[in-house]
């Protein structure tokens, strides 16, 4: 019966048909022998239904049967050596049939002695027989015989082909192996395994090892460490760099770590994010990150809090305030006279900010007394806090130069004309802040003077602002603290 698509075991027999006629077999293995008598029957053993090979439910050809059927056709070239062979020069026929059956795994009991020299004679015939070539659909029949160890494999390198070796290969791979081959191309079928060797793990370790580099960095006073890039580095390397550095610095017990990196290198922000640092600050020319390296809740300062803001008392002998109109913010237009006030620099002192607010908004040059008072106030500036300073000033110049980009105008304003406003009477702040400067001109209040003080720790100089004058009349005795100033 034929079909249209041909299964893979039909093509098999096509081309055992082809062979045949090209390669005729020589009397002693033809089935018809030379007397016209047809051959004797090669002894099979029984299987039961349903087992490997032909029934009822499947044209499968037997292994065994492959087997046979194969050293029949290639024997007849090269005939087995006379040690496999009986006086007629044919092969001892009389055991192929146990012989096959406990190669495919038919025999269900214990080989017996002949079984094992039947096995032995096999095989020794199979491995002469087909060193030389196997056709190339009978992938069924090479599978068996080396699984079983009768046919050596093919090395790598070689195309389809069979060395001329009888020596046994170790038991086929598991199903499913794909190798690569020089160049990376995939071989399939292969019976060797390439396995990664020690030399191919440790070239990787060195090559990941060359790829890290020393982070420069400092120890903080809080046992700490700070890592302040100032060179280029590539983000792979950095990255590499920086999982070594947090792992030999966890080892040690270090806890906090912070990265400086210039605006310059923020192509190394994401390698450090990955790693698990943060965000804690950013300035104008770099950004600051941290890392907590125990797994406890981290105790690292947070980020500066507050704004610190200036609001300037300058009055002259004639009783007027100086007072200002702004260009921008929410009085812009609105005509309200307000004092000078501004933000404290990075770095500077609220005395010397005072006088340098009101220089640069009115040109009048003035000299710090006291500070009169502060208020605090929360989320007033990108959700930070602020805490704003009120100073008197004493006024050293009177001509008026207004700062042409963010002043409207500046004059000199009589107190009641200044506190007669609307916006002064329903503003508490501005209200306050006139309040207590009228208090220090008249009634002699005490505001807070700065003092210059030292540290233990430092030779830092800073400034505590007190109320002097009262703590000398505390103590009976003047001046018991030098102002410094």
């Amino acid at each position: 019966m034929y079909f249209a698509n041909p299964k893979p075991w039909e093509i098999a027999r096509g081309e055992e048909s082809l062979h045949m006629k090209s390669n005729p077999l020589p009397h002693h293995l033809s089935p018809i022998s030379p007397h016209g008598r047809p051959a004797p029957a090669v002894p099979t053993r029984a299987r039961k239904p349903g087992s490997y090979g032909r029934n009822q439910n499947t044209s499968r050809r037997a292994p065994h049967t492959l087997i046979r059927t194969v050293c029949r056709r290639h024997s007849h070239a090269n005939p087995p050596p006379p040690s496999l062979a009986n006086a007629n020069n044919r092969p001892p026929r009389s055991h192929l049939g146990p012989a096959l059956a406990a190669i495919s795994g038919g025999a269900r009991s214990p080989p017996t002695a002949s079984i094992k020299r039947s096995r032995y004679a096999l095989s020794q015939m199979a491995a002469h027989s087909l060193s030389l070539s196997l056709p190339t659909r009978t992938p069924l029949l090479r599978r068996l015989l080396l699984r079983r160890g009768i046919v050596p494999s093919a090395s790598p390198p070689a195309a389809r082909g069979l060395r001329s070796s009888s020596v046994a290969v170790p038991p086929r791979p598991r199903r499913g192996a794909l190798f690569l081959g020089a160049g990376g191309t995939r071989q399939r079928g292969a019976v060797w395994i390439r396995t990664m060797s020690s030399s191919v793990n440790s070239t990787a370790v060195a090559k990941k090892e060359a790829n890290v580099e020393p982070l420069p960095f400092v120890n903080d006073k809080h046992g700490g460490i700070i890592i302040e890039m100032t060179t280029p580095m590539d983000p792979q390397v950095f990255s590499a760099s920086l999982k070594s550095a947090l792992s030999k610095w966890r080892e040690q017990g270090i806890r906090g770590v912070w990265i400086k990196l210039p605006i310059g290198l923020a192509n190394l922000i994401q390698s450090a994010v990955e790693e698990g640092f943060w965000y804690h600050h950013a300035e104008e020319t770099y950004l600051m990150l941290a890392y907590w390296l125990p797994n406890t809740t981290h105790t690292l300062p947070v980020n500066a809090t507050h704004r610190v803001g200036v609001g300037a008392f300058v009055m002259n002998d004639k009783r007027e305030v100086l007072a200002v109109q702004e260009k921008s913010g929410v009085l812009r237009g609105l005509g309200v006279w307000k004092f000078p006030t501004g933000v404290v620099e990075p770095g500077e002192d609220i005395n010397l900010g005072a006088v340098r607010e009101v220089k640069e908004e009115t040109g009048i040059d003035t000299e710090f007394i006291e500070v009169l008072a502060f208020r605090q106030s929360h989320k007033a500036y990108f959700e930070k806090s602020d805490l704003f300073f009120v100073c008197i000033l004493r006024p050293l110049s009177f001509n008026i130069t207004k700062q042409e980009s963010e002043i409207e105008d500046a004059q000199w304003i009589p107190v009641e004309e200044f506190a007669a406003q609307p916006f002064v009477q329903k503003h508490e702040l501005v209200k306050y802040i006139l309040e207590v400067g009228l208090a220090k001109v008249d009634v002699e209040y005490a505001g807070f003077s700065p003092i210059r003080i030292k540290s233990a720790f430092t030779d830092k100089q800073s400034l505590f602002y007190m109320n002097r004058r009262d703590l000398d009349k505390a103590s009976g005795s003047g001046n018991k603290i030098s102002p410094g100033l």
